[in-house]
């Protein structure tokens, strides 16, 4: 009987612990969408992707005019940005109340996630630096190569599979081509991910972001209640891909300075940054990246640069498939571009505006990454509001709901490259477009995503036209348990040499 009455006692301090936390945002005045338990507002995650699921609260506080609005995940209360101009206090202006992302990653079990997207404060902050030049446009010149030797091995793929099947997976394809561009940039491999769908890198790409629906929860609880997760030790990477990963850079490594290897690449600047380094801020040395800390961030190039660039290919491709007079525009300007040019240059690249157009709109109506999330390092008095946001909280911008909000882009669910004209953006504010974030903390491999998409798109484009196959649903059905916004069931097309 005891243990009864005590067993009523915990539920019932934990239901009035769990309503208590669901007060938060009314006591402190903030408008807010009703939460439920468990999940608080993110009901219905097994079936829909966190964009959308997201966006709905968006939408239900807009017309507060305040600069957020109070959601929940799970019991926990976050602020959900509503205003630009506040976005642009938390990424840029006020960036040192806002300067980490609130990551789950655990050093002691889980050395692949200790990167520098999960990385926080000083630390954080000393390993950007450093990592900073090597996506400069120089670096990027010297890259750009590699990039064009494996596109063009790419084409010659495709046309082989295009005469022998006449429709393929593009998605599948694209994330060969990107696993080749980045194996080769990252670790100096040939990873004949497009000769081989069944390379190793290709395997363990695909199993490093295959992830269930418990493992999509895992890993959204980890990041929720981050200092428990560590507690008990949670760890989100597959063993098999930790030990690939860990292996090919230990072997990098060993065969670079054995043989006294340089390609001015990434991993080259990482093994430099082994030694002792200067600190800029306080002229003191500070000590060298380990083993683990380079290979978690091999391993985050590696990922980032693959999956992003390729979905945004892809889904640039569809909408082109879709709508064939766009398809052409974008052809003729890449065949303008290449007459003036002569070869498939640097320059030539950078001046295909309209095919940057393209990859611009697929990545503002799919982009890869739906929400930008921060920490609260410290209590913040927000402008012009009568609330504090409490340190340990999460703020986050809500990428895909700015991007689908009418306000900023009429009738959002149209494909639209002339949205990117230089008249379009002017008329916009600068944050209403933020596929890679903004502030200090914009994705550090901006500029070489966006050339590898550029080189792919433009070499696919001048060989090859593009039409939907009936086996790609339309409207598209996007995964829900999925970290990037990706399509289920891949992107099937037909490909016939021009």
């Amino acid at each position: 009987m005891m243990l009864l009455y005590l067993l009523l006692l915990v539920v019932s301090l934990t239901f009035y612990w769990v309503g208590k936390r669901f007060t938060y945002w009314k006591q402190r005045g903030v408008p807010f969408v009703e939460p439920s338990f468990p999940f608080g507002n993110l009901g219905g995650m097994s079936k829909r992707h966190l964009g959308p699921l997201v966006q709905d609260s968006y939408n239900k506080l807009i017309g507060s005019g305040k600069k957020f609005g109070g959601i929940f995940f799970f019991v926990s209360p976050v602020a959900l940005i509503l205003d630009l101009d506040f976005a642009k206090d938390v990424l840029v202006k006020d960036f040192q109340y806002f300067h980490d992302r609130g990551v789950y990653h655990n050093e002691k079990t889980d050395p692949l996630r200790v990167h520098l997207v999960s990385m926080e404060g000083a630390k954080w902050k000393r390993l950007r630096s450093k990592l900073t030049p090597t996506f400069s446009s120089g670096k990027m010149k010297m890259m750009f190569p590699t990039i064009i030797a494996v596109a063009e091995q790419f084409q010659r793929c495709l046309q082989v599979e295009a005469e022998k099947s006449g429709e393929l997976d593009i998605k599948e394809f694209l994330a060969r081509y990107t696993t080749d561009v980045i194996g080769n940039c990252a670790f100096g491999l040939e990873c004949n991910s497009l000769k081989d769908p069944d390379a190793e890198f290709r395997r363990m790409g695909k199993k490093a972001l295959s992830i269930t629906f418990g493992g999509f929860l895992r890993q959204l609880l980890s990041g929720t209640f981050s200092d428990l997760a560590r507690t008990i030790g949670v760890k989100l990477t597959d063993p098999d891909v930790e030990r690939f990963f860990m292996d090919a850079v230990r072997d990098t490594i060993s065969f670079r300075e054995k043989n006294n290897v340089e390609r001015n690449d990434f991993m080259d600047l990482l093994i430099k940054l082994q030694r002792p380094q200067p600190d800029d801020d306080n002229g003191t040395t500070t000590e060298g990246l380990t083993f683990n800390e380079i290979a978690a961030q091999a391993f985050v190039f590696f990922l980032a640069g693959f999956e992003t660039s390729s979905t945004a290919m892809s889904y640039c491709l569809y909408e082109l498939a879709l709508n064939q007079e766009l398809q052409d525009k974008a052809r003729q300007n890449v065949n303008e571009v290449l007459g003036r040019h002569g070869s498939m240059s640097y320059e030539a690249v950078h001046e295909m505006r309209y095919v940057e157009n393209c990859i611009n709109e697929s990545l503002r109506k799919y982009p890869p990454i739906v929400n930008i999330p921060r920490e609260i390092s410290k209590d913040y008095r927000v402008p012009d509001m009568n609330v504090t946001l409490e340190k340990g909280n999460t703020i986050i911008l809500p990428i895909y709901s700015i991007h689908h909000d009418p306000r900023y882009y009429p009738e959002p669910e149209k494909y639209n490259p002339d949205r990117f004209d230089p008249e379009g953006t002017a008329k916009r504010h600068p944050l209403a477009f933020v596929p890679f974030g903004e502030g200090p903390r914009v994705c550090i491999g901006l500029r070489f995503g966006m050339m590898q998409a550029r080189i792919g798109l433009a070499c696919l484009l001048k060989h090859f036209r593009f039409t939907l196959s009936p086996k790609t649903p339309n409207p598209l059905k996007i995964r829900a348990a999925s970290t990037i916004l990706s399509s289920e069931g891949g992107l099937w097309m037909r490909v016939e040499k021009i």
